[in-house]
């Protein structure tokens, strides 16, 4: 089973959590599942890599947006202007582990603003 997430601290306030497990039953996507990691450090994240081998990506909030980038092996462009990640995507290649970092919101404000 694929398993997605979020990490950050306090997680209390989040909804991500409820949108996605209702997105996924409402769609039939029934080979994925996603968690709540509550993190008030980074300390215990490569650890969570290693010991979810399911975990394909996470999304990121406060307060790890900007300490998070020390973890990233594939930075999207944006990422060195904004110096702030919220969604990563991991993949894994055997015994290879490469975590992609992105910024949604930079996509978000783009689309918004189109003609």
């Amino acid at each position: 089973m694929r398993k997605f997430g979020l990490i950050g601290y306090p997680l209390g306030h989040s909804f991500s959590k409820k949108y996605f497990t209702e997105k996924f039953i409402r769609e039939k996507i029934d080979d994925c599942m996603y968690e709540n990691y509550p993190m008030k450090s980074l300390d215990r994240f490569p650890e969570l890599i290693s010991g979810n081998p399911d975990l394909c990506g996470l999304n990121v909030t406060i307060p790890h947006k900007t300490k998070i980038l020390q973890y990233i092996d594939v930075p999207e462009p944006a990422i060195q202007d904004i110096g702030a990640v919220n969604v990563l995507k991991i993949k894994r290649t055997g015994n290879t582990v490469r975590i992609y970092g992105y910024n949604s919101d930079v996509t978000g404000i783009t689309e918004s603003i189109k003609s």
